[in-house]
């Protein structure tokens, strides 16, 4: 059975920075085959995909980031990364790490908060 445990989150100031972490276990086939995300959800908002990074390292970003996020990953660790720089109070959200290939298995999220 596959899990996702997220960490890292936590309270930031605006233009600070956090590092989001996903460990992954329970995977039959190889983790670094899998192609792996974040999503984020803000408080009344629907969920949004923030970034996903494939097994062989392609990646792809929410137009709105600006650049601000980047996403990678240590296949050797099974772990997946979300740096995020230049934070703004409208990153404020619930992040969830998620193996994004059918089916799709979602992690318990990590709260993100920036104050402005």
């Amino acid at each position: 059975q596959v899990q996702l445990v997220e960490s890292g989150g936590g309270l930031v100031q605006a233009g600070g920075s956090l590092r989001l972490s996903c460990a992954a276990s329970g995977f039959r086939l190889s983790f670094s085959v899998r192609t792996m995300g974040w999503y984020r959800q803000a408080p009344g908002k629907q969920r949004e995909l923030v970034a996903s990074i494939t097994g062989g390292g392609s990646t792809n970003y929410a137009d709105s980031l600006e650049g601000r996020f980047t996403i990678s990953r240590d296949n050797a660790k099974r772990l997946v990364y979300l740096q995020m720089n230049s934070l703004k109070p409208e990153d404020t959200a619930v992040y969830y790490c998620v193996k994004l290939e059918q089916p799709p298995t979602w992690g318990q999220g990590t709260q993100v908060t920036v104050s402005s």
